[in-house]
């Protein structure tokens, strides 16, 4: 029996059972084996030498946004409107069959988008190359799920389904769980909040199904099962999402309404270019982008190419932005003169810890060498030897 059959098995048995206190603990260890075995699907096999096949394009610009959908959605249309990189877009499906770079130019920044091919149900088992769509989305920074309007409200929960099932999780943040292996001691398990969905019995048993015997479990917060078995596997990916509805030009106004009022959603017409301007804002403040502005001593601010940092890409302290120029400049800072919304005042004295903010200015002031042989009149202009031993001597004189 291949790695499918057994989940398909180990699904069929969990619709099958009773959802109640007694069966708790039997339904945490199948979940357990499921993302086990779902694990086990996304390693390459066995044997198998060299990178497989796959349309990896390679990194550029300041942020990375994928557009991942169902097919004839109109993800090509949008990129071709976004970016004015030409994508062929036709009325039947799998027009586009590889991965197709373009580039946002939005706010001094650079974005790169990529258009993928449309995934469909059962991607995550490796259907209509659907692994490969679902690899290159995890490389980037935001996810644009593009979504058909006039469609049911279904093709939204298969393909949030189908991402999380290869360790995607969308809108949602890492659990405060603490959780390390250790060599001997057995299992300690603690918490600082009163737990409603997981006990000691359970924790016990879903650790011993992947054959942990000693560790150190902390809950920080009111977890579920699957947010624990999401950190003792330790491979999952928390990304942000934006629900894109496209086609509202065909649907009525009550239904556009509806659907632009739910979370992380916007509706788009690329047919008749309704509302992009509201989507590449949103995109924009999902990503978090900083851009950093110099200022050289003495001189005008430099407006034309500002320093972009964001919290998924290293951070946006002042430390960052001085590594972000080069790596040894961090020792070199005395401090930093701040101008903008992150300062008190203006200029403010910053240290590196200092958490920049957009469109903040910055201006280095690095240490200055010391000089040797003291200062001012206390400084000798003499290059003579100091020690008198040291000295060349003199030739004697001619009698």
């Amino acid at each position: 029996m291949g790695i499918i059959e057994k989940i398909k098995e180990i699904e069929a048995e969990m619709a099958r059972t009773q959802k109640n206190k007694a069966t708790e603990y039997h339904l945490g260890q199948l979940k357990a084996k499921i993302a086990k075995l779902r694990t086990q699907l996304l390693e390459p096999p066995k044997g198998s030498s060299g990178a497989g096949e796959g349309f990896e394009v390679t990194k550029f610009g300041h942020g990375r946004v994928a557009l991942i959908g169902f097919p004839s959605v109109g993800k090509s249309t949008l990129l071709t409107l976004l970016t004015g990189t030409h994508s062929e877009a036709a009325s039947y499906e799998f027009t586009t069959l590889t991965c197709i770079p373009g580039i946002i130019h939005y706010n001094d920044t650079k974005i790169q988008l990529l258009d993928l091919p449309g995934i469909i149900e059962g991607a995550s088992e490796g259907k209509g190359r659907g692994r490969q769509v679902i690899a290159v989305s995890k490389s980037s920074d935001i996810v644009l799920m593009v979504l058909d309007a006039s469609k049911s409200e279904g093709h939204r929960q298969i393909l949030t389904r189908e991402l999380e099932a290869v360790g995607l999780r969308l809108n949602k943040r890492p659990p405060q769980i603490y959780f390390k292996k250790k060599k001997t001691g057995g299992i300690s398990f603690n918490s600082t909040v009163l737990l409603t969905h997981v006990d000691e019995k359970l924790c016990y048993q879903i650790l011993h199904e992947y054959k942990i015997h000693n560790a150190e479990v902390l809950f920080r917060e009111d977890a579920t099962v699957d947010d624990l078995i999401d950190v003792i596997e330790g491979n999952r990916k928390y990304m942000k999402c934006i629900y894109v509805y496209n086609k509202i030009d065909v649907i009525g106004v009550d239904d556009v309404d509806k659907l632009a009022r739910q979370p992380n959603s916007v509706v788009i017409s690329c047919n008749l270019k309704l509302n992009l301007d509201r989507l590449l804002a949103k995109m924009w403040e999902e990503m978090g982008l900083v851009r950093i502005y110099t200022k050289p001593q003495g001189q005008q601010p430099d407006f034309t190419d500002p320093v972009v940092l964001s919290v998924d890409r290293g951070g946006c302290t002042v430390e960052d932005f001085c590594n972000h120029i080069h790596r040894n400049l961090v020792k070199d800072v005395k401090y930093v003169l701040v101008w903008g919304t992150s300062a008190r005042h203006y200029p403010q004295h910053c240290g590196l810890a200092h958490v920049l903010h957009d469109e903040d200015v910055v201006q280095i002031v690095k240490k200055k060498e010391k000089e040797d042989g003291g200062r001012g009149r206390f400084k000798s202009h003499s290059t003579a030897p100091a020690r008198i031993s040291d000295r060349e001597k003199k030739a004697p004189l001619k009698t």
